[in-house]
């Protein structure tokens, strides 16, 4: 683990998308956090040692389906699929498709072993805690993660600069083309990378951006909230170890078929690109579904305090 010192920060962003805004000074308290997201080697000692069944390889329980017949239904996850050329981009189920037997241990529902240095994928946020307590840590509040993602740097769009290449070089693992057809592989990966590729940030940490979304404590919300004067905060505005969202205010009254509570991801993955989802920033947010697992959706933990 890496050791992030306490600080003021600017959380959000004011210039890409809405659910970054407002854009809120915060104060985050001095933490321990992993140096890399959770690879498939330190997931494996965990289950080793708790025997530990995740999400994705559960038997699905009737009791969560009632009106649907789940006879045929078998355990898995979503695997990204590319598609042959340009489709509807408003539409995720052109290049989403649940796999059945698709878990941490096969992330694409294929037989081909998996790489112990590349991220664990297809965990859940269920599986994700109950690392985390095994380990004696904790998963990072949105405030926190944003913080040490951007290692002290507050007027850059990237960690480190303004450019996602610099001076030709990727610095990180993201889609390298026109998604979800054309990637042409400049970072040198189509799919998850090993953790220890791309160059660290100012405070030390490797993957911060691209290669894996990463899991969060916070609920989601539509929107930053408002910081203002009260006992959570100074009297300069400046807001204190945020944590945001509640879960029973996770559900988007848009779609009220979908009821399940829903967390924030940060960090963009391999799969994100300038035409579609330009959130390989520290800034950039989006919800994820708490039961759900996925073929770019992983995590790190943080342990606070001094000890």
């Amino acid at each position: 683990m890496t050791w992030i010192p306490d600080g003021n920060f600017t959380m959000g962003s004011s210039k890409f998308y809405a659910e970054e805004r407002p854009v809120n000074k915060i104060s985050v308290d001095g933490f321990w956090i992993d140096t890399t997201p959770v690879t498939n080697r330190e997931f494996a000692r965990f289950v080793k040692a708790t025997n530990y069944i995740s999400v994705a390889e559960r038997a699905l329980d009737p009791d969560d389906y009632v009106g649907i017949n789940i006879e045929n239904f078998v355990p898995g996850s979503l695997v990204f699929k590319p598609t042959t050329g340009p489709v509807n981009l408003n539409n995720p189920n052109n290049w989403w498709e649940f796999v059945g037997g698709a878990n941490w241990r096969a992330p694409l529902g294929t037989s081909k072993a998996i790489s112990r240095d590349h991220p664990v994928v297809q965990v859940a946020f269920e599986d994700v805690a109950a690392y985390a307590e095994w380990a004696g840590k904790s998963i990072p509040t949105e405030a926190e993660w944003e913080y040490a993602a951007k290692g002290g740097r507050e007027d850059t769009t990237f960690p480190w600069g303004n450019d996602l290449y610099q001076d030709g070089k990727a610095m990180a693992n993201t889609w390298d083309g026109e998604f979800p057809w054309l990637n042409t592989e400049l970072d040198g990966y189509s799919g998850t990378s090993p953790v220890n590729t791309f160059p660290k940030n100012e405070f030390g940490l490797l993957d911060m951006i691209g290669n894996v979304w990463e899991w969060t404590q916070d609920w989601w919300t539509s929107a930053h909230p408002e910081v203002t004067a009260s006992p959570c905060c100074s009297t300069s505005g400046t807001n204190s170890n945020p944590q945001g969202g509640k879960k029973e205010a996770s559900f988007d009254p848009q779609m009220p078929q979908i009821s399940i509570p829903r967390k924030v991801l940060k960090g963009g993955s391999h799969l994100c690109a300038a035409n579609y989802c330009f959130r390989y920033r520290p800034a950039a947010r989006i919800p994820q579904m708490i039961d759900t697992s996925a073929s770019h959706i992983g995590f790190r933990c943080v342990l606070r305090g001094r000890t």
